[in-house]
């Protein structure tokens, strides 16, 4: 038999749609500013633009973030994700270390950073370098997160005996890194996508150099 103690048991907070109604609309004015930030960088944006971004009243935004800043650094985090998983796409199916790394040169050349403004990293890199300590401290999280990552293949590669034992798995990380980055500045301020399909070609050629003999 159904009491009125079983359907007070099973009757949803009050709180659950309020807190979900919360959560998409912080996501979504997240979404929303992210290209605005990776644009015109954080003192760059203004809270006018994000207003129109969003749809949302100055009091709206700070309803869901404390500070500009806050949105800011949430914002990165969204970016970065945005156009760090298409990078990493098909390394599950790949069996050894080089191809990884071949796939991880090919996907970054091949698939453009999926978010106006190009990428978040170099971006913010440069916006937040004598700036904000939060953003920048983002910045070298993800820099930090991408090298060891890239340096952790390299190190199995080599454990594995598929890749030479004498370069550094870090300094191949730097490499790789630089390179693509340097590559994507030129790629921006040329409007053209030739230096990354170079850099694309010489990578590739450097790391079937790293392979075993």
């Amino acid at each position: 038999m159904y009491t009125e103690t079983d359907r007070s048991h099973n009757k949803m907070p009050t709180h659950s749609k309020k807190t979900t109604r919360g959560e998409a609309t912080r996501r979504r004015i997240v979404e929303r500013s992210a290209p605005v930030f990776n644009r015109h960088g954080f003192s760059g944006t203004s809270m006018s633009e994000l207003m129109a971004a969003t749809g949302l009243e100055k009091g709206g935004l700070y309803r869901h973030f404390a500070s500009k800043q806050g949105l800011a650094a949430a914002a990165f985090d969204y970016a970065w994700k945005t156009v760090s998983e298409p990078r990493r796409r098909g390394l599950e199916d790949c069996t050894t270390s080089l191809e990884k790394l071949l796939l991880l040169v090919k996907n970054f050349v091949e698939h453009p950073a999926a978010l106006p403004g190009g990428c978040p990293l170099l971006n913010t890199a440069i916006d937040s370098d004598d700036g904000d300590p939060l953003l920048r401290g983002k910045a070298h999280a993800a820099l930090a997160q991408w090298r060891a990552g890239i340096a952790d293949i390299v190190r199995q590669g080599q454990h594995n005996q598929e890749l030479r034992c004498e370069p550094d798995p870090d300094a191949v990380a730097t490499v790789i890194i630089a390179t693509l980055e340097g590559a994507v500045m030129m790629s921006r301020l040329d409007k053209i996508r030739e230096p990354l399909h170079t850099v694309g070609k010489h990578l590739t050629e450097y790391l079937q150099s790293l392979k075993a003999v």
